[in-house]
């Protein structure tokens, strides 16, 4: 039974979830996701860095492309997992160039944006399986977002519907209840909503600073963690450890020596 996302009145199956099931086996290489939206401060790099770690430690390669003119996501995944390969691409022709390849050597190639609409977004969709888009919970943030997929709506016009999409909210108040209005506004975009939703934590803000993640940084990130787990069980079943010990996680480093040294 394939996971559920959330449309307007009732729950349906994301059409993101039987490409991440199938990438390989239909393509032969790894699988590109995005984290989009032409606004900043909605968590891209947050969920990006904690992605690429997750990843990591369900025993799969990982890439992590920061494509943001600040750079962030690529400092904090160098202290926070530093196994994980990174690269920096800020030009259009160079991450056209260089997606298709960097997905030939990893698993997984999870790409942070830019929090503009530029033409590095516009690439990044053009070679993305999945875009992930942040939004903050409330009405003005969801209607914004008609604007800020304009250059993923374009992709999708070029690309016969790819690459596939799913909202996420991030920033959620712990009283936050998903209104029938939300609802409408995401359906009005022909986007699915996934189910999880990332509240407002302290932690998230400190994890960075810290150079960790949030399931490293004691029972303070507990449920931090569980709702990061969540989120990308839910986008990413097939990517799931038959065996995850989160008690003990992977050491990133030495399992990418391993992997790469035998």
């Amino acid at each position: 039974m394939l996971p559920e996302c959330h449309t307007a009145d009732k729950p349906v199956v994301g059409p993101h979830i039987p490409l991440a099931r199938r990438q390989q086996w239909r393509y032969g290489r790894g699988m590109i996701i995005v984290l989009a939206n032409s606004k900043g401060g909605v968590g891209k790099t947050s969920i990006s860095v904690h992605l690429a770690a997750w990843l990591a430690e369900q025993g799969h390669s990982v890439v992590l492309a920061d494509c943001d003119a600040q750079e962030s996501s690529s400092e904090w995944v160098a202290e926070a997992a530093p196994g994980i390969r990174t690269v920096r691409l800020a030009d259009p022709t160079a991450i056209l160039d260089a997606m298709p390849q960097l997905a030939q050597e990893a698993d997984f190639v999870v790409a942070d944006g830019p929090g503009s609409n530029t033409e590095t977004s516009r690439a990044l969709l053009l070679r993305a399986d999945l875009a992930l888009v942040p939004c903050k919970a409330s009405m003005l943030e969801v209607r914004a977002l008609a604007q800020a997929t304009t250059v993923l709506r374009q992709s999708q016009d070029i690309r016969q519907g790819k690459p596939d999409a799913v909202i996420v909210l991030s920033m959620v108040g712990k009283r936050y209840r998903l209104t029938q209005d939300m609802k409408d506004a995401a359906a009005a975009l022909e986007l699915p909503l996934a189910r999880t939703a990332l509240t407002l934590k302290q932690i998230y803000a400190d994890a960075p600073g810290q150079g960790t993640v949030v399931w490293r940084m004691g029972t303070r990130g507990r449920e931090a963690a569980a709702e990061m787990e969540a989120l990308f069980r839910e986008v990413l079943p097939h990517a799931v450890a038959r065996k995850t010990r989160r008690s003990k996680p992977v050491d990133v480093t030495q399992h990418e020596a391993k992997r790469r040294w035998g």
